[in-house]
């Protein structure tokens, strides 16, 4: 598969998935999806690779999620909603390596799900986390809501979503939704760190602890298969595409006045 949205580079033992639209804060779109799933099965299987490192181009980014401008409706990809990110969130699961999430930026909206999803995370201090779903008319009925909820609790999974807030690097480490936070220009030497120690680890005990953590919360891919079907139906509501013009508008939604009545 011919990469334009992504790149894949082989350092060390990990292979390093990097979303390549820094002019797009490094938020995806129907062709991303497709081939960071292609490259999450590359070296998913490849015994060249033992750990998986995904992270966004530049500096100010790891990713923000669905690009609004591929948004209409359904997205511009394939899939139940135009956008196959529920394959790619299973995958990340399901390949029998630690992946490790090296947030460099803003992981917001559906890249703060990915952050979540990710084996392990490791920040910069300068990282934002935070959801935007309810802003624009969307939400992750599926693993981006109960697997943060086991993640970080309940109550706090819920301010997540509901009030759509953006939470510093330092919170995330002291919620759990990351392993490490290091200043930005230490960032890769750390990621390195955790890298090699992982790649002196036993690859099969590794694969084994993986499928018996996920074991746990297997359940939620039930959950989210028949939540982006409704999620479908719900991209092609007016209350939903209030959300995306508005974006693209750059104003304030008003999402009550397109509320179904009954």
């Amino acid at each position: 598969m011919d990469y334009t949205d992504i790149l894949y580079e082989i350092r060390g033992g990990a292979a390093w998935i990097t979303i390549n639209r820094p002019e797009k804060y490094n938020a995806f779109r129907g062709r991303t999806v497709d081939e960071l799933i292609h490259a999450f099965q590359t070296a998913g299987w490849d015994p060249e690779v033992g750990v998986i490192v995904l992270t966004g181009a530049g500096d100010k980014a790891f990713c923000t999620g669905g690009d609004q401008s591929a948004h209409d409706g359904q997205y511009d990809g394939r899939g139940v909603i135009g956008l196959p990110i529920d394959e790619l969130q299973s995958l990340i699961r399901d390949v029998p390596k630690p992946v490790i999430a090296r947030v460099n930026g803003f992981a917001i909206g559906g890249g703060n799900v990915l952050a979540t999803i990710c084996d392990l995370t490791i920040a910069s201090d300068t990282a934002q986390f935070g959801q935007v779903g309810p802003k624009v008319g969307s939400v992750d009925p599926g693993f981006g809501t109960a697997y943060l909820a086991r993640v970080v609790g309940e109550k706090r999974a819920r301010e997540i979503w509901y009030l759509n807030k953006r939470y510093t690097a330092q919170q995330a480490l002291e919620w759990g939704l990351a392993n490490a936070v290091v200043p930005p220009g230490e960032l890769d030497a750390e990621v390195d760190r955790w890298v090699a120690e992982l790649m002196d680890r036993s690859p099969t005990a590794l694969a084994m602890a993986k499928v018996s953590f996920n074991a746990d919360t297997e359940s939620i891919r039930g959950i989210s298969a028949m939540g982006m079907r409704a999620l479908s139906l719900y991209y092609d509501t007016d209350e939903s595409k209030e959300g995306g013009v508005a974006f693209r508008e750059k104003r304030k939604p008003d999402f009550r006045k397109h509320v179904r009545k009954g």
